[in-house]
């Protein structure tokens, strides 16, 4: 009986530190150490663009540095790895409930991306909670700067999903081709994603018709026409993000700022727990029981 009770105490202890353990790899792991800046610069900037940007980012001698390349690109959304890099970014993270809040200091240079656009993109890609300085030396689109913040969390010791991180990178190349292609107004496109995710939250559509409801209804509403091909392609991307659970529920407060922040332009998730973390600690702890009787018996 003494060595049965010790043996059952052994057990908890390893469930305790293995729960612990699974907890922090899959929460922990998306966070940076609060007011820790990070710097990352575009790997094709020369030495005096670089001073440039390092003066548009007021960066400190104290803050972390580090650059992005096409093979970051390549790395963390399988982008093209010859691409150049001249959008630079600051990170810096803050507590819980600040959102994000995303500064663009040289708003000429950076000709297709909007403020509104990042916070949008960064949403889904899981990052929260952090205050976002974009620059750039010269005239660029700005997608690259989103891989830069991929890349401060890397270097900060955090880890983004990569499917997240893939369908961010989608989701913002897509708002930038319909405010171009379409003639539509950089922030009614953005307006139109932001308000398609609050949705999203509201109803929990169960099927990729569910989806295209959704997606129709606020075309409507914000009196939108795309083309066949265009709506297609909003179809795909949120049924992606469908596909990867992603609890736009739990940022509805930072989706509703975020909406509130464009429609003054035009008149800045916590993501809950994947359900593969649960799934993950579900079989865990079957597999310990399945364990324990085969030991007793």
């Amino acid at each position: 009986m003494k060595n049965r009770n010790i043996l059952l105490l052994s057990i908890a202890l390893i469930v305790g530190l293995a729960f612990s353990g699974l907890f922090q790899q899959e929460v922990q792991a998306t966070e940076l150490p609060t007011g820790e800046p990070i710097v990352v610069y575009g790997a094709n900037l020369t030495a005096d663009q670089k001073e440039q940007v390092k003066r548009l980012l007021e960066v400190e001698d104290t803050d972390k540095e580090a650059e992005v390349s096409g093979a970051d690109i390549a790395h963390y959304i399988g982008g093209d790895p010859n691409s150049n890099m001249f959008s630079s970014v600051k990170i810096i993270p803050q507590d819980d409930g600040y959102g994000i809040v995303v500064d663009i200091v040289s708003a000429d240079n950076i000709t297709q991306v909007t403020s509104e656009m990042y916070s949008n993109a960064m949403l889904t890609a899981g990052v929260e909670n952090a205050l976002v300085v974009v620059a750039a030396p010269k005239p660029v689109t700005g997608h690259s700067a989103l891989t830069g913040i991929y890349k401060a969390y890397d270097e900060g010791g955090a880890e983004l999903d990569k499917d997240r991180m893939e369908v961010a990178n989608e989701e913002l190349s897509i708002t930038t081709d319909l405010a171009e292609k379409s003639g539509i107004d950089a922030e009614k496109v953005t307006e139109l994603m932001t308000e398609i995710k609050k949705e999203i939250a509201e109803k929990d559509p169960a099927t990729r018709e569910d989806v295209e409801e959704i997606i129709k209804e606020q075309l409507d509403k914000l009196e939108i026409s795309l083309s066949d091909e265009d709506r297609q392609l909003l179809i795909d991307l949120f049924e992606k993000m469908r596909d990867l659970n992603i609890d736009f529920d739990k940022v509805r407060d930072q989706l509703e700022d975020l909406a509130s922040t464009i429609k003054g332009k035009l008149g800045d998730l916590d993501i809950d727990i994947d359900e593969g973390f649960w799934e993950k600690v579900g079989n865990f702890f079957k597999q310990l029981i399945d364990d324990i009787i085969a030991f007793f018996k």
